[in-house]
């Protein structure tokens, strides 16, 4: 029995040693449409991710929750947003906390938008801007390096500063005080690291050699470009034919009806927006190849994913100046919007599934099998295999708590916390069928969804409740509700359910739907709700 003993404490070192749990670079995007990775359909060059998605695994099933902030609470907690705080995260545990007590090291770089600072909720290192946007090239007031007040320079090691290369900068140097150079130095902790780039959201800024090399691309228009992205998603295996992509809106004008001028400012705006895209993905790259360096790429589980659907909203400003003078404030709408939702409907704030798809790349040479090959397109490259299989952004913490060995807490300091929302994507990792959510429930402002299976029922805006079966129509066109009254009226009584007992929303937040399509709002367009009534003239729309 002596000799006994110390053998089984040798084996279970040997089973479970902290060197073989996975480092984690979770990596989010802003504003990033769901087809707007050359993998995911988009004409954009993103070879680096391209290529992760060969290696790895692309979700089509990956939700986020409509909207920047809320979507971040959602990923750093695995809670639903106000059940998790909001902003304040005053009831959730971040991923930084909990895997800091099971011996990881943390750090984030990019975009916080939420309430205090990253180093206060478990991030060991941080830089980046606490805003929810900021100017590309001069940044704001908002950047902090730790806890310190950090002023935007003009150039940042030896290039011109832009904010999208100073986060990978960052967030490179963070890897490197995580993993020391030495082998004798090497640190036996693995590491957490949360990159949050703030492209491609506006407002649309790029270097100008970016943009060079978009010149022309998108001369085609948005139905031309949208047409083909669909076609590129049902080639490499994204979506089964029998989904059908969904129809221009009225609210957006079909590109032949546009004028020559206005065909020019429209795609001028999108090239660069893909110039942005482009550069994350270099940024990408350069991270890929200091973890190389490192020689820690083989054991890091590499996520990426994006935080809303395309954004719709017209708000550009200095439209007479170039994209990449510091003062410029360009934004793009609804049409280059509805392209980067290819096949989905609606966008960002929205809960149709074009506001809360997101992009979802998973690569992990270690730890990562699938059964499935990846599908060929029809000049024979292969993208990589796809899961079909639902996951959410609160999925993040329960997969991050299972591979780190942690305790998810019943209490961080003062903060009492919420029971887990998320389950853990590790099954779908091994190339298994994971036990997922029976539910899944979405909210932000006014819009409203959930998810029983492959029944969802969604409203925009306060408006009708429409019922849909994603299995047999993701792109949302068949509105089922008449057909199926009781199996909606179940699945709206949950959420006004869940919405109240668990995201505790405030009674103004629970009023019932209006039983009508609501009118959309864009910025400089109107949308009368896909079907509702046209938009009254300005000044004759009585307040509610």
């Amino acid at each position: 029995m002596k000799l006994l003993l110390p053998l089984l404490i040798g084996i279970c070192l040997l089973k479970n040693p902290a060197s073989a749990r996975p480092n984690i670079v979770l990596i989010m995007a802003d504003d990033l449409g769901f087809s707007d990775l050359g993998c995911y359909g988009a004409e954009i060059r993103t070879p680096n991710l391209d290529q992760l998605a060969r290696k790895g695994l692309r979700f089509s099933q990956f939700y986020n929750t409509a909207k920047c902030h809320s979507s971040r609470v959602s990923l750093l907690t695995g809670l639903y947003c106000d059940q998790a705080g909001s902003n304040s995260l005053s009831r959730g545990a971040t991923i930084a906390e909990v895997l800091r007590t099971a011996g990881y090291s943390t750090a984030m770089s990019g975009k916080w938008h939420l309430s205090g600072n990253p180093v206060e909720f478990g991030f060991q290192h941080y830089w980046g801007h606490l805003s929810g946007a900021t100017n590309f090239f001069t940044g704001d007031d908002t950047f902090r390096l730790g806890a310190e007040k950090w002023k935007v320079p003009a150039t940042l090691n030896g290039k011109p500063f832009y904010v999208t290369d100073a986060i990978t900068d960052f967030a490179i140097d963070f890897i490197d005080e995580m993993v020391p150079a030495s082998a004798e130095g090497a640190s036996e902790n693995p590491f957490l690291l949360y990159v949050a780039y703030n492209a491609p959201h506006y407002p649309l800024q790029a270097p100008e050699k970016e943009v060079a090399r978009y010149k022309g691309v998108y001369d085609a228009g948005w139905d031309e470009l949208r047409a083909k992205r669909y076609h590129r998603q049902l080639e490499s295996g994204l979506f089964p034919r029998k989904f059908k992509l969904s129809p221009r809106p009225r609210h957006v004008p079909a590109w032949k009806a546009l004028s020559a001028e206005d065909k020019k400012w429209e795609a001028r705006r999108m090239e660069v927006f893909a110039a942005m895209v482009d550069v994350v993905d270099q940024n990408i790259g350069r991270l890929i190849s200091h973890l190389k360096k490192k020689g820690v790429w083989e054991n890091t589980l590499f996520l990426f994913c994006s935080d809303n659907g395309a954004c719709p909203f017209e708000r550009t400003r200095g439209k007479d100046l170039e994209p990449w003078d510091p003062k410029s404030y360009w934004c793009y709408d609804v049409g280059w919007a509805h392209v980067g939702n290819t096949p989905f409907r609606l966008y960002k704030q929205n809960q149709h599934e074009g506001g809360i798809s997101s992009p979802l790349i998973a690569h992990w040479p270690k730890g990562l099998k699938s059964t499935a090959a990846g599908a060929s397109d029809r000049a024979g490259r292969n993208h990589g295999p796809v899961t079909h299989q639902p996951g959410h952004l609160i999925d993040f913490m329960a997969t991050f708590l299972e591979l780190g060995e942690a305790t998810y807490p019943e209490k961080v300091g003062s903060r009492v916390i919420d029971p887990l929302q998320g389950k853990s994507l590790v099954p779908i990792f091994q190339g298994r069928q994971r036990n997922g959510h029976q539910t899944l429930y979405q909210h932000f402002g006014t819009d409203r969804a959930l998810r029983q299976g492959d029944w969802k029922v969604v409203a925009a805006k306060g408006g009708r409740w429409e019922l849909y079966n994603l299995a047999e129509d993701r792109t949302e066109l068949n509105d089922l509700r008449q057909k199926h009254p009781e199996q909606a009226s179940r699945m709206i009584k949950e959420w006004f359910r869940i919405a109240r007992d668990v995201d505790r929303l405030k009674p103004g937040q629970l009023k019932p739907g209006s039983g009508r399509l609501s009118p959309l709002r864009f910025g400089k367009r109107n949308d009368p709700g896909e079907g509702g009534a046209p938009p009254k003239k300005k000044g004759s729309r009585k307040k509610k």
